[in-house]
């Protein structure tokens, strides 16, 4: 790999950890020599671009006693190698992409080590490796010719110099879309309507919880027969949903705080792991109050990676915050609101404004930027966190996971390890959000003020998580 050549280095300039992304990059090389480092501009489901670091090259695959050489693409963001590069099948012309559990039908690449992603134990060579192993178990390209059944044993890997092209990625028909909301009440009926107006889903399944004190709703929407809406009483109707927003509440008259949020969890434990049974690959979506404990306690029982179980979190607040920043204060950069969703919430602000094709990373706290953030903080006092807010909030996270759209939310998301943080708590960070769930942005020096908001928030959550049977 040469790193010295000009436009190598001037884009490594862009990258926040450019001495630790060579390092990378020169191990690569070595275990790795045939890998190609370039730049390009890479294209975001939502048509914005972006000028990256590029990986290309062939990985070989072992099948049924013969070898391939599979063609792949990686590209690396600004905020490599703390966040993951994103990984892509590029197959000749000759060559046909098999969708699979770790390939989908673009070519993107879906594999755990890139769900779990935690440099420095998460590595590219680690990466290549498992990909290598899991492309052995479920080879993910065959033949053109071979026709759509595509026959592993006719792959087109035996072609021993492969030329790496930019095009050739079939598109297929798209997959039917299953969205579930689980949980009654206004909260849910919001979450159901702001759904059905904001995403293209093709099936939409309302479930009421008998067990839920949020209960309710549900006879309306069977009396009027709303289009694509299954009205069900059965967890098992939310069977291979893509998203399963849970609104569920199961409060009691208890004084004591901690035995109210002890029903609220014993109600989940009858709930998520049947979820994530019927629905394997499903993105959690929790609305369910206290938001961060609830998703804290939901990610511990379904067995998933914590970046496919989410909270809705500061979402809905971080949209208002960028909405008064840029119409109000004409700041055209997005903003979002962090920490746990209390009076302890922190604001925090981009880096780059919104037209920018740079990387999009919080800014270090400064005392240009913390005047500006109390001011939109200040003007956003009398907005309250209705239903049908939060339901639109809900709407707009489920939206991104199904377009894949790439888009960075405030999200209640696993915290440990997150700007020195040691704890395993949930708060809500800036994370990057497609189908594949979420990756948190780098994290970032706070301010004085904003650190002590934090770390209270911190452990109030962890002495409350210590108290709870999960």
């Amino acid at each position: 790999m040469d790193f010295k050549a000009e436009k190598i280095q001037r884009i490594l300039t862009k990258y926040k950890f450019g001495d630790v992304t060579v390092d990378e990059l020169q191990k690569i090389h070595r275990i790795f020599p045939d890998m190609t480092l370039n730049t390009g501009m890479y294209t975001f489901s939502d048509n914005s671009q972006m000028e990256l670091l590029k990986l290309t090259g062939v990985i070989p695959v072992k099948y049924d006693g013969r070898s391939y050489n599979f063609p792949i693409e990686l590209w690396l963001l600004y905020s490599f190698p703390f966040t993951p590069p994103i990984c892509l099948l590029r197959p000749t012309s000759n060559m046909v992409i098999r969708e699979g559990k770790h390939v989908d039908a673009k070519g993107r690449i879906h594999l755990p080590v890139l769900h779990n992603w935690d440099h420095p134990r998460s590595s590219v060579v680690g990466l290549l490796n498992e990909m290598i192993s899991k492309f052995e178990e479920d080879p993910p390209l065959s033949s053109r010719t071979a026709g759509d059944t595509k026959d592993p044993h006719e792959l087109m890997a035996y072609v021993s110099n492969l030329k790496i092209n930019d095009g050739g990625i079939r598109h297929q028909d798209q997959q039917n879309i299953k969205v579930s909301v689980v949980g009654g009440g206004d909260l849910g009926m919001a979450c159901v309507m702001s759904i059905l107006s904001k995403c293209n889903v093709d099936r939409l399944v309302f479930i009421d919880v008998a067990e839920s004190s949020s209960k309710g709703g549900a006879t309306d929407l069977e009396i009027f027969n709303l289009p694509k809406v299954q009205v069900s009483r059965d967890i098992s109707s939310s069977a291979e949903s893509k998203v399963i927003v849970v609104t569920a509440n199961s409060w009691n008259n208890d004084e004591s705080y901690v035995k109210v949020v002890q029903t609220n969890v014993d109600l989940y434990r009858g709930i998520i792991p049947n979820l994530v049974r019927l629905s394997p690959t499903a993105i959690l979506l929790i609305a369910s109050q206290p938001v961060d404990i609830m998703t804290h306690v939901a990610w511990r029982q379904s067995g998933l990676p914590p970046t496919r179980v989410i909270g809705a979190g500061c979402n809905l607040d971080s949209e208002r915050l960028s909405h008064v920043m840029d119409i109000n204060l004409n700041t055209h950069k997005p903003a979002w609101v962090i920490g746990e969703l209390s009076d302890n919430k922190v604001p925090v602000i981009s880096n780059v404004g919104l037209s920018s094709n740079g990387a999009l990373e919080i800014a270090p706290g400064s005392n240009s930027t913390k005047p500006l953030l109390d001011r939109a903080f200040d003007l956003m006092k009398n907005r309250g966190q209705r239903s049908w807010s939060v339901g639109l909030s809900v709407a707009d996270i489920t939206n991104t996971i199904l377009t894949d759209k790439m888009k960075i939310h405030s999200i209640s998301t696993l915290a440990q390890g997150w700007s020195g943080i040691g704890a395993e708590v949930f708060l809500s960070l800036p994370c990057i959000m497609g189908a594949n769930g979420s990756a948190r942005l780098a994290g970032v020096t706070l301010g004085p003020e904003e650190d002590s908001k934090l770390r209270e928030s911190i452990n109030s959550l962890f002495g409350l998580m210590s108290q709870i049977r999960i």
